[in-house]
């Protein structure tokens, strides 16, 4: 995982969500469900946050946490607590 600021996570995760989504300025407060988020979605979204930000997410977590705000957190807390090596 790389060293990064939940300034950093949280503009970064945003910018992932509006370009898998889609998302236009008037739809921020809608729900990944709402966006037309779906399983290959989910797994886009996830797959560039490991890859740009070296974070590990599970896609059910955008289920789980489907608001921008709250999933966004989400990352942020497992960037904080990431899993311990077997």
């Amino acid at each position: 995982m790389r060293e990064t600021s939940p300034s950093v996570i949280r503009k970064r995760v945003e910018e992932i969500w509006k370009d898998v989504l889609d998302v236009s300025p008037d739809e921020m407060d809608a729900t990944f469900s709402e966006l037309g988020g779906r399983g290959m979605s989910a797994l886009r979204i996830v797959a560039r946050i490991e890859s740009e930000l070296g974070i590990e997410v599970d896609p059910a977590a955008l289920f789980d946490h489907p608001h921008l705000p709250t999933f966004v957190h989400h990352v942020i807390t497992k960037a904080q607590n990431p899993p311990k090596p077997h």
